[in-house]
């Protein structure tokens, strides 16, 4: 722990409509359990919108702000909160807002989604981010420039950003450990039955298998390269020799531990980025297949409505 421990900290978090309720409340309660731990209120926090009216969660519960976005006075991180859709009323206040900021040279910072409004609003150009998986592939090819990474937070320099749900309270958890220590963080950890404290090195989930931990690390290793080889898919034999296998051990690989062979794995991850790319982007769909591996714009829309039971252009007209 620091000899001397630095002056109080303020957080404010921006809502606007249908943000996480859960990534909200995961990272404000991390910082309240650690002012428990501490004794003291080191760490505060204050929630604003974009009118300083009351926002609707993605749950439907409403939250009360105390400040309209150009009326907040001061944050060590404004962090702006987003869940299910990137567009809302008041959306040119937020922006502005966060423009704002970002020229006085403040320290911004997004949960899940939020990403992808910060982005917009120019405050991610030349930083390091990450954005909720679901939402990656839609995320770099709006913003082709910005390194946006698979890691479960990522912090670089004044920007702090994570994926939501439970990585808001790895990011916030690393905040404390760098003012207070180890310690303290996995003492707050604790309360929370946060059994491990993730790294910004931490990989998102991968592929359509919820959790790979446990299982082989070869084969997690493929999974990896196949979800960065989406648009060029790999041969059988290029996947082998990258995992230092033969085909045939790839092959008993993915059959034990994932019931599926390789290529009916590798052709889901392709569709499943498809999928997202329909529902997140205004690519036509011609680009969308391709941009999945797929030469041919018949077969993309065969195997797509034989995975997800309809035709790409049903997905796009359906709202989410």
């Amino acid at each position: 722990m620091p000899d001397i421990a630095p002056p109080g900290r303020h957080f404010a978090f921006l809502l606007v409509e249908k943000f996480s309720m859960f990534s909200l409340a995961a990272a404000i309660d991390t910082v309240r359990s650690a002012n428990r731990a501490l004794g003291r209120d080191h760490y505060s926090w204050t929630t604003v919108s974009a009118d300083g009216e009351a926002v609707i969660a993605s749950n439907g519960l409403p939250i009360k702000t105390s400040y309209a976005a150009a009326d907040l006075p001061s944050a060590d991180i404004l962090f702006v909160c987003v869940g299910l859709t990137t567009e809302f009323s008041g959306k040119s206040k937020v922006l502005a807002t966060l423009r704002s900021w970002g020229r006085r040279g403040n320290a911004l910072g997004a949960l899940s989604v939020g990403s992808h409004v910060l982005a917009e609003a120019g405050q991610l150009d030349g930083y390091r981010c990450t954005i909720h998986w679901e939402n990656r592939a839609g995320f770099q090819e709006r913003f082709p420039d910005i390194e946006c990474t698979g890691s479960v937070y990522e912090i670089d320099r004044k920007r702090y950003t994570c994926a939501g749900g439970t990585t808001s309270i790895d990011l916030m958890l690393e905040i404390v450990r760098q003012d207070f220590g180890t310690g303290i963080a996995n003492e707050v950890a604790n309360q929370f039955q946060h059994e491990r404290i993730r790294q910004s090195g931490d990989r998102q989930r991968v592929g359509p298998e919820r959790d790979l931990a446990g299982k082989s690390e070869k084969l997690r290793r493929i999974v990896e390269l196949m979800a960065e080889k989406l648009d060029e898919p790999l041969s059988a034999g290029q996947i082998a020799r990258a995992a230092g296998l033969s085909v045939r051990q790839v092959e008993r690989l993915f059959l034990r531990h994932l019931g599926v062979t390789p290529g009916r794995y590798y052709m889901r991850l392709r569709l499943e980025r498809a999928r997202e790319l329909l529902r997140q982007t205004n690519m036509p769909i011609l680009d969308i297949a391709i941009a999945t591996g797929f030469t041919s714009h018949s077969y993309f829309a065969q195997s797509y409505r034989l995975l997800f039971g309809r035709p790409p252009s049903e997905e796009r007209r359906t709202t989410y």
